[in-house]
């Protein structure tokens, strides 16, 4: 009975989240790639690109120390409970993991496993977990999350600020100019930067910093749609 309930509440979730959007408006390009700046999604995307390296570390040492001890553990008794656990334990986290991408990309993540059907011997579901391909992947998910991690935050980190810095270059040389820095602030260019190229090309930088800025703002929710779909490769059961 409960059972049938939860298929059912996941299938009006599921439902309510594949309603067809209304029609946009049709817009310019200009439009449309600036207007990036006024999807949530995209914040919470770059976000979770910054995010993932602590996730992806944690989830990395998990991964790692549960398949330790699981095999140092294997010839005493306890390894058996410990190996379910840390199976049991690794399910919840992409169970989290998915829950969190579904918040971030708006695309249905399923947040329970399958039902297992009827009850059967601890031996034979030991052996069941470890053909089911989805014990193996999911742990390959918790181990790819620390390179992923470290190639998403490296691109969020040297975007944001590659493009800050273009931002307020101008700022930084008319506050130069003008005295608006005191010699607390830490900005100086030296006598003859106002005289060089670089004061002249300031506009230009300007423009460059926030197009790069709008660049990854984009690049971010793509990242996002594409690691929704490992994630449901890796970490969801076929027919759930």
């Amino acid at each position: 009975m409960a059972h049938s309930h939860n298929l059912e509440a996941d299938a009006q979730v599921s439902a309510a989240l594949k309603t067809p959007p209304r029609p946009r408006a049709r817009t310019g390009a200009w439009a449309r790639f600036f207007g990036v700046f006024l999807d949530p999604r995209a914040y919470l995307s770059l976000f979770y690109m910054l995010l993932t390296l602590a996730t992806g570390v944690v989830y990395f040492i998990f991964a790692v120390t549960g398949l330790s001890l699981s095999a140092g553990l294997a010839v005493l008794i306890i390894g058996v409970p410990f190996f379910l656990a840390f199976i049991g334990v690794a399910r919840v986290i992409s169970l989290g993991e998915g829950r969190l991408l579904e918040a971030i990309t708006g695309e249905r993540m399923p947040r329970r496993p399958v039902h297992p059907g009827p009850q059967v011997a601890w031996w034979t579901r030991i052996v069941n977990m470890l053909k089911d391909a989805r014990t193996w992947t999911t742990i390959l998910y918790l181990l790819l999350m620390l390179p992923l991690g470290i190639i998403y935050f490296t691109v969020a980190v040297t975007g944001l600020s590659m493009g800050a810095a273009f931002v307020m270059t101008p700022f930084a040389l008319l506050g130069e100019h003008f005295g608006w820095f005191g010699s607390g602030w830490g900005v100086h260019f030296g006598n003859d930067f106002l005289n060089d190229h670089t004061a002249a090309s300031a506009p230009v930088l300007f423009v460059l910093g926030v197009v790069l800025v709008t660049v990854l703002m984009h690049l971010a929710r793509g990242v996002a749609r594409l690691h929704v779909r490992l994630a449901k490769a890796l970490l969801v059961e076929r027919g759930a």
